[in-house]
């Protein structure tokens, strides 16, 4: 059986945002999952008790580490995936909330296609991947559970997006290494460099694309720095024509209709849920989440 991905969640400045992700993932994501949170030296007072928190009582596999100083966004998101080798890994935004069933049906839509790359989920604030209406920050009025309820009956048939989107993404872990990782020195948001990253995959002969049975919520979308786009643009002439054309032309129309029209029919809850986890197993000790020297770690000595 292969190997369950790891969930990097590059932690912000933002300790709401960061409290709400990770109740978020503690309540839908399977006791057994890995989750390594890493700090790029972003994390104020707050958000750093919003971590020791969490860490003290989470029943995931979860690290934290945290740099002494700086080095950017995109290197070291770049030094955490090179740390995590050929694994699978989910990167999640730290102002996410993921719904019920979003990693397993993420993990199944990566593996049921060996030429799938990358494949991202419904977000109400997903650009090429937003739902109900694409390319807009559409609220999000809808409950979480029936999102996910509703994403759990669509036919997952993973249709092509021009890129992965920096909400949540599962990359492929053999395709990123052979694309080369992230390109650190071009870029300074991991919004852009994903782009990048997901049209030299194309490139190489791997897809991009919507995982249509899985949905997360966010309050933004991502934003390039100043500079990433016009290097974009340098470097993928056809870049932006390519996403204007996919907007405009919607080719996503239907899966998002029928995500709607499957969303109004649903019945009501199962009144013993909450009883459950999403995905049953045994529970982890709480003792075992280990936490990294908030002062100095360097990424990947959390996963030994």
């Amino acid at each position: 059986m292969a190997e369950s991905p790891i969930v990097v969640v590059p932690v912000g400045a933002d300790d709401a945002a960061l409290d709400a992700c990770l109740g978020a993932l503690e309540a839908h994501t399977s006791v057994d999952t890995r989750v390594w949170l890493a700090d790029d030296a972003q994390v104020g007072p707050r958000g750093y008790a919003v971590i020791e928190r969490w860490m003290a009582r989470t029943r995931l596999q979860a690290d934290y580490t945290r740099r002494q100083r700086s080095i950017g966004e995109v290197a070291h998101l770049d030094e955490v995936l090179a740390a995590c080798g050929d694994a699978d890994v989910v990167v999640l935004a730290p102002d996410v909330r993921p719904t019920a069933g979003w990693l397993p049906r993420l993990v199944a839509c990566l593996r049921a296609d060996g030429s799938v790359a990358t494949a991202t989920p419904w977000c109400n604030a997903g650009e090429a991947a937003a739902w109900p209406r694409i390319g807009e920050i559409n609220l999000p009025t809808h409950d979480p559970d029936a999102l996910s309820r509703a994403a759990a009956a669509m036919p997952a048939l993973c249709p092509e997006l021009p890129a992965a989107v920096c909400h949540a993404v599962i990359l492929r872990g053999t395709a990123r290494s052979r694309a080369g990782g992230l390109d650190t020195s071009s870029y300074g948001a991991w919004y852009a460099a994903l782009v990048d990253l997901s049209l030299r995959l194309a490139g190489l002969g791997w897809r991009n694309v919507l995982c249509d049975n899985a949905f997360v919520l966010r309050g933004r979308e991502g934003q390039p720095f100043e500079g990433d786009m016009e290097r974009l643009a340098v470097r993928w002439p056809g870049w932006h024509a390519r996403l204007a054309n996919f907007l405009m032309r919607d080719p996503l129309r239907e899966p998002r209709a029928r995500l709607e029209t499957l969303l109004a029919e649903l019945g009501p809850p199962d009144p013993q849920r909450d009883l459950f986890w999403d995905d049953p197993v045994p529970a982890a000790d709480p003792e075992g989440a280990r936490a990294g020297d908030a002062e100095g770690s360097t990424p990947g000595a959390a996963h030994s």
